[in-house]
């Protein structure tokens, strides 16, 4: 999954390397519209690496000592750099963790970037669309950090480290000193993450949009993507766990009678209590201060299965290895497809035999390409029947009749949707995305009709996953209805 100069798994050996999960691009069905080639793809998998490349922060430096100079200058040493003023700067050295594997992603081609990615256009055929569009994603877009041990936790931070393991922030970035006497900060654009409460299930609901910063932390959204006014802090309150007095055996954890300390960052008062706790509850997301203390973030920044990344002009999915388990696969969404055309759907106005183009093409329109009303899902073959606007002008129009139950919509040809990692379920494919046609199951498409996805600095809606289209209608999307054979 890495390019030759990135990857650092050993091909002598047998051993299956251990897969974190994968970032699909929202918008590519199943992959680039001119082919995935190397870095640049629509789908990325993370590999736990033979040796560990995390790092994590260590000294600071403030103002402009022969020190900081030092360490953005050593190409062997990473560091953020934040520029306060033209005399002020604060540089935070980082240093090795042999714990974690980090994996950058960006617009960048350059070697420190693991994944390249490029504005998506929706419904862009071909890379030159793309290519046309001037770019909102940042170079060094962000950074995620997986844990080598189980349970494999994944954390993203925005900003990634240059060819010279380094971060720049700017006089003009959005910067701050946190509480605890630490530099925090965002990027221009920054990097949107959304967790859907429940997970990537047909249960699942949208949650909401935060940002995080350069450090990992969560805040609310700007008003708008570039505003030099960060937004509140979203893990507004966190837990220390001190002084576990007992642990009792419950099942595969412990259960930890313990005193909890809640600290509220803005109000800056401890509330005391007794309270009980399971480990398996809190994903083992604790992290020591140093003082034998124990904490615990409510509102971690891990990202679990089915959160999405927004770079501000691409939006990745994140799925676990273990999510991806339960995936459909290519091979079983090609069996659907093939058992969709042996039950040998037909037209109810030219009774031919209608058939979803092969996997491999499927941009190209087929002549016994299904097509669809949009307006009531009733399925026919390409007609010219019941289009007003050329019996009016003379000029093919979008809306159509159709003849069946006389309704009036836009009137699209049918796609399967390929790219098997959006997909919730292994149902039969029966429902269509309006205004797209991309078809998927009806769980998959309830469960983005949805989704929220943010588009240009301040707005959001629903769109295609396969195409990035926005949705439209009541619903967003249309069961269809096929006519089986006379015979």
């Amino acid at each position: 999954m890495f390019s030759p100069d990135q990857e650092n798994i050993s091909t002598s050996s047998t051993k299956v390397p251990v897969k974190y999960g994968e970032l699909i691009v929202l918008g590519y069905n199943g992959s680039l519209p001119n082919g995935d080639r190397g870095r640049r793809k629509s789908r990325f998998a993370l590999f736990k690496r033979p040796k560990s490349n995390g790092v994590r922060p260590s000294t600071v430096h403030v103002s402009c000592t022969p020190q900081a100079a030092k360490a953005i200058s050593n190409k062997e040493q990473h560091s953020i750099s934040y520029t306060l003023s033209r005399v002020q700067t604060v540089v935070v050295e980082y240093t090795q963790d042999s714990n974690s594997d980090m994996f950058q992603i960006g617009r960048s081609t350059e070697s420190p970037i693991d994944f390249v990615v490029t504005d998506t256009v929706p419904g862009s055929q071909s890379n030159s669309d793309t290519q046309s569009v001037q770019s909102t994603i940042s170079r060094f877009a962000c950074r995620i950090m997986c844990q080598r041990t189980p349970p494999y936790t994944a954390r993203i931070s925005a900003a990634g480290f240059d060819s010279s393991k380094n971060i720049f922030l700017g006089e003009k970035a959005a910067k701050w000193k946190t509480l605890d006497g630490q530099m925090d900060g965002l990027t221009t654009n920054g990097v949107l993450v959304m967790h859907p409460r429940l997970g990537f299930t047909e249960d699942s609901k949208p949650g909401v949009w935060r940002e995080i910063s350069v450090c990992g932390n969560v805040f609310t959204l700007r008003e708008t993507r570039s505003a030099q006014q960060r937004g509140k802090m979203a893990n507004e309150f966190s837990v220390v766990l001190v002084f576990p007095t007992q642990k009792v055996p419950v099942g595969r954890g412990y259960e930890i009678q313990a005193v909890l300390r809640v600290r509220r960052f803005h109000a800056r008062r401890d509330i005391r209590a007794l309270w009980s706790l399971r480990p398996v509850d809190l994903g083992r997301s604790f992290h020591s201060n140093g003082s034998g203390e124990m904490f615990f973030p409510l509102l971690d920044v891990t990202q679990s299965y089915g959160s999405l990344i927004d770079l501000c002009g691409a939006t990745l999915l994140w799925r676990t290895a273990e999510g991806l388990s339960r995936t459909p696969t290519v091979k079983h969404l090609e069996a659907l497809r093939q058992e969709l055309n042996a039950a040998r759907p037909q037209c109810p106005v030219g009774f031919n035999t209608l058939a979803f183009p092969s996997m491999r093409r499927k941009d190209i329109v087929d002549e016994k390409q299904p097509w669809v009303y949009l307006k009531c899902g009733h399925v026919h073959g390409y007609h010219n029947w019941g289009n007003r606007d050329v019996e009016r002008d003379g000029r093919e129009g979008r809306e159509r009749e159709c003849p069946m139950c006389r309704a009036r919509g836009p009137y699209v040809p049918l796609w399967l949707g390929c790219e098997a990692g959006f997909y919730l379920d292994a149902a039969p494919p029966t429902h269509a995305f309006s205004l797209c046609g991309h078809v998927c199951s009806e769980k998959t498409a309830a469960y983005w009709s949805q989704i929220p996805l943010p588009h240009g600095t301040h707005t959001f809606h629903a769109a295609c996953p396969f195409c990035a289209q926005q949705l439209t209608g009541e619903q967003g999307y249309i069961r269809l209805i096929f006519q089986g054979p006379v015979d």
